[in-house]
């Protein structure tokens, strides 16, 4: 949730983390704040709101240092303000720590620590942790480092942590158990990274810490040891990402950049692999294990939030090619209520991310019952990528703004190219298999062509909706996750109340709410629901509602039901909710920057949900 960074090395160290910190700040933005150490001294500076909030308050003095850490915050424990942002100080001033997780003994520890005296100014988990760390190297006079991995033998719960220390200007601890940390080997210098924003721009060497693994680094090195003090040998990996990726490039928003960003996603999570030429779908990552997803009696797919619609519309896509039955598990509720899992079942997981605390649980469900678990996730190196047997990436490229859009459409898109390959020699002829493959590499052009058509005329229908209330969604078939996905980009950004329902259950309640200000949104493709759908639009015109239809093909009777209807570009029924979500995108986007809403960073929300 929240984000760390962490530099030490020749450079002066407070641009360096206050620069890393605002390409972290998707993670967290309630507070912010920094500390650097120099030969004498341990400077803090912190406070509540955004990173730029902070280098205000700095009114441009520059602190001394070349080692330093910094956080940016998503609220756990504690309101956020000024005494809850981290970095949290020592009583006695030596250190300083960030820390991004939940100790969730942390209530028995304070407890114990205020029978020793020890007094709490915040509300915070991380400041319990603080005090721990200072108790252990009071009573046993260890050093920093062995007091930290001391401490955190004690602690239960998920967390990362970056420590300084005064008294040892040339030493920065790092730890992880549960939330991702990164090391960035430079030349002569070291970073950290809760994900490798901060770091790409310095280089592009990196170490992935694991669970229950903590660095210590120097100006002349670091080494990785356990957390029982195990030395570690660790392989240092290069990242895809470049810093042009992770900047806005001329777009007001990165929500809007990554909205239209999608057709060049698209082609790239397809290159190499969908390949009209020889009839093949080609996934290298699931190579080898092509038997285990045919053979399976049932397919349990397991994700939270976009990913779950996008697993939605996975359910449709493999049962429907393989008819092999899957279930979709919000992965949030999966290991809680104990799921029956049998052999013959297979797991996949669906995360942006590849951090997302509640979807690493489902993998670790599966394997705990010696069930395959396959992932699909945007970021290489990411922690459910190196825990699932095997898996697929998405290659879309990182995803900056906290509401998803081209990871939903390329999860959809590495769902359908896992569907037709699962449909070969099974419930498509070779011909039949030759013209979906055909369909789908044809869809970038098509995503392009509503982007260019209908971002103009959305934006203009925004200004008639944006002072809704509420707003419905409906959809049937492949398009009902779609329905739930527009819902959701709406109340993310705008903070308009909608919800989504399969067109058909509309009759069974929520047609009570339809008057007049009541926008409901229909997903109307020319398909084989398309009657049934259009029955349901009557039944809306009929109470006076306010209709806007997506739809492949306007015709007189559909136009005359509807206040707005957007075209899109005829594809595939399979394919249809890679085009029907665009302009309901585009729709939230435009709504949110009317009412003046963060678009990149809505209120409550983090990009990458680490914590349960």
């Amino acid at each position: 949730m929240c984000g760390i960074v962490g530099y030490i090395g020749s450079q002066e160290a407070e641009e360096l983390l206050l620069t890393g910190l605002k390409r972290l700040e998707y993670r967290g933005y309630d507070s912010a704040g920094l500390a650097t150490v120099d030969d004498a001294a341990l400077h803090v500076q912190k406070q509540e709101g955004k990173v730029d909030d902070l280098r205000s308050s700095l009114n441009g003095a520059s602190v001394a240092g070349t080692t330093g850490i910094g956080h940016t915050r998503w609220a756990t424990h504690g309101a956020p303000n000024d005494v809850n942002a981290h970095p949290h100080v020592s009583s006695d001033g030596a250190f300083a720590l960030v820390h991004n997780g939940i100790i969730e003994n942390h209530g028995a520890i304070k407890e114990r620590l205020e029978e020793k005296g020890y007094a709490f100014q915040s509300e915070t988990d991380t400041e319990v942790l603080v005090k721990l760390i200072e108790e252990v190297k009071r009573a046993t006079d260890l050093s920093l480092p062995e007091a930290v991995r001391q401490a955190l033998t004690q602690v239960v719960g998920a967390y990362g942590i970056a420590v300084v220390s005064r008294e040892d200007p040339d030493l920065l601890i790092a730890a992880r158990n549960g939330s991702p940390l990164i090391l960035g080997v430079g030349d002569d210098e070291y970073f950290v990274g809760s994900d490798a924003a901060p770091l790409v721009e310095h280089t592009r060497q990196v170490v992935y810490l694991e669970d229950g693994e903590m660095a210590t680094l120097r100006h002349s090195g670091y080494e990785v040891t356990t957390i029982d003090n195990e030395p570690l040998k660790k392989e240092v990996h290069e990242l895809e990402w470049s810093l042009g990726e992770i900047e806005k490039g001329g777009y007001d928003h990165f929500m809007l950049k990554e909205i239209m960003e999608q057709p060049d996603a698209l082609e790239d999570a397809m290159r190499g692999r969908v390949r009209p030429e020889d009839n093949q779908i080609h996934l290298g990552g699931l190579h080898g294990h092509w038997d285990q997803l045919r053979e399976a009696d049932r397919i349990v797919i397991a994700a939270c939030g976009t990913s779950w619609h996008a697993g939605l519309v996975g359910e449709y896509l493999i049962e429907s090619a393989s008819r092999v039955p899957v279930e979709v598990e919000y992965a949030s509720e999966f290991r809680y209520r104990d799921p029956v899992l049998r052999e013959g079942d297979v797991v996949l997981v669906i995360s942006q991310s590849g951090e997302t605390a509640d979807t690493l649980a489902a993998v670790r469900e599966a394997h705990s019952k010696d069930i395959p678990c396959f992932g699909i996730c945007n970021v290489v190196g990411s922690t459910i990528a190196r825990e699932t047997d095997a898996g697929v990436y998405l290659h879309a490229g990182p995803e900056i703004g906290v509401a998803s859009t081209k990871a939903f459409t390329a999860q959809v898109t590495v769902l359908s190219m896992i569907a037709l390959k699962l449909a070969e020699g099974r419930t498509l002829s070779k011909a039949e298999l030759a013209d979906n493959i055909r369909a789908l590499a044809g869809v970038p052009d098509k995503v392009r062509r509503v982007l260019n058509a209908s971002n103009g005329a959305l934006q203009s229908m925004a200004h008639t909706y944006r002072y809704a209330s509420n707003f419905l969604y409906l959809g049937r078939g492949y398009n009902f996750p779609v329905a739930l996905e527009g819902a959701l980009k709406l109340k993310e950004i705008s903070y308009i109340h909608a919800e989504g329902y399969p067109a058909a259950e509309m009759k069974h309640g929520p047609i009570a709410l339809i008057d007049r200000s009541m926008p409901v949104v229909f997903m109307a493709m020319k398909d084989s629901t398309y009657d049934k759908v259009l029955s349901n639009i009557e039944e809306v015109a009929a109470r006076e509602g306010s209709v806007i239809a997506i739809t492949d093909d306007k015709d007189a009777e559909l136009e005359s039901l509807c206040e707005a209807v957007v075209e899109i570009p005829q594809t595939k029924e399979f394919l249809s909710p890679l085009l029907t979500v665009i302009p309901l995108q585009l729709l939230s986007y435009h709504i949110a920057v009317l009412r003046g809403c963060h678009v990149d960073q809505p209120r409550n929300l983090a990009k990458s949900v680490t914590v349960e």
